[in-house]
């Protein structure tokens, strides 16, 4: 099998961790592997397949002769170093949120709509988070019959505001033990035994960021720009794996028993759905690993041709570093490097 030569912009931080260990789970055909990071990193060493790798500090100048770039940079280094490696021949799959709606920049969840990897001109984007998790879920019963209208409430996970949310939420837990004041930096407000309706700044109409780009991203993934997305995403003290509430409205009607036997089959997901038993998805379970837990699947009595499931997902790795991996695997499938 032909290899490539790799490089991880932003290797260092939770996302590049985790994309270099996708990477060797999967047997990425890897030749060279080149760990890019920001300067005060430079020299660190960090092991992959049995070899260590010193850290670089990535520059314009990073790129020459690789082939592959996953970039899980924030977006100001991804919007400055991204196209210098495609001009250096490399084709960039971007985490951040810097190209994913431009309108020649394929923005791909591999089970969806995984044949647009083969119009990019050299960089694929990463859904956010949430959205790659929802669309997961529900993009079987899309393909049975087209969905108009979505209503979703993310619950999700401290470690999606990355290693600095989990240590606030396990400083807090432990203050609050000790009887001590608590100290807030990363959220809002204390995520220790609290929820907060907020992920990102709000716009004139009183949602925020991250609640907007359910629609923006879903709209471009699914090929549907009359989908109509009303979300509220609320942060959770949970350490990892994001949790959705969906209600989806179709075209036509998909009943309860089709919609399961849809799911069970579907691509990428695991269908637990025993409510005797108290089975259903929770995070502790959908944690480190690939696939979206979905159950609780019911008929909404609200409205018609609607249904209402429960999903949850790892949102570090299908969520982020499995989904640009597959992306990778895509371009090497059908040979678009």
């Amino acid at each position: 099998m032909k290899k490539f030569n790799l490089a991880i912009l932003g290797a260092t931080g939770a996302v590049g961790q985790e994309m270099l260990k996708v990477l060797g789970e999967r047997n990425f055909p890897i030749n060279e592997l080149k760990l890019l990071a920001s300067k005060r990193s430079a020299g660190n060493l960090i092991e992959f397949k049995g070899k260590k790798y010193a850290v670089e500090e990535a520059t314009e100048t990073s790129f020459e002769n690789i082939h592959v770039v996953l970039c899980a940079a924030e977006n100001d280094i991804s919007q400055r170093l991204s196209p210098a490696a495609v001009k250096a021949g490399a084709v960039v799959i971007d985490n951040s949120s810097a190209f994913r709606l431009h309108d020649d920049v394929p923005l791909v969840v591999p089970e969806v709509n995984g044949e647009d990897v083969k119009n990019h001109k050299g960089i694929i984007a990463n859904p956010n988070c949430s959205t790659t998790i929802a669309l997961t879920a529900i993009n079987e019963l899309n393909r049975y019959s087209k969905i108009k209208r979505m209503i979703v409430t993310t619950f999700q996970a401290v470690s999606g505001a990355g290693v600095n949310g989990i240590k606030e939420l396990d400083q807090q837990i432990k203050d609050i033990s000790e009887g001590k004041d608590v100290e807030i930096n990363t959220f809002q407000h204390q995520i220790a035994y609290n929820v907060i309706p907020q992920i990102g700044s709000f716009n004139e109409m009183g949602y925020s960021q991250e609640e907007m780009k359910l629609q923006n991203e879903g709209r471009k993934i699914l090929h549907n720009p009359d989908l109509k997305v009303n979300c509220t995403c609320v942060r959770v003290p949970v350490y990892r794996s994001h949790s959705e509430s969906i209600t989806i409205e179709t075209e036509k009607e998909i009943t309860v028993e089709k919609a399961k036997e849809l799911l069970s089959k579907a691509e990428g997901v695991k269908l637990i759905e025993d409510l005797e038993n108290n089975k259903y998805p929770m995070p502790l379970d959908s944690s480190n690993q690939d696939l979206v837990y979905l159950g609780r699947i019911r008929k909404d009595i609200s409205c018609d041709n609607s249904l209402v499931l429960w999903c949850c997902g790892d949102q570090i790795r299908k969520g982020a570093a499995t989904n640009a991996v597959q992306i990778a695997e895509v371009l090497v499938k059908e040979n678009l490097i």
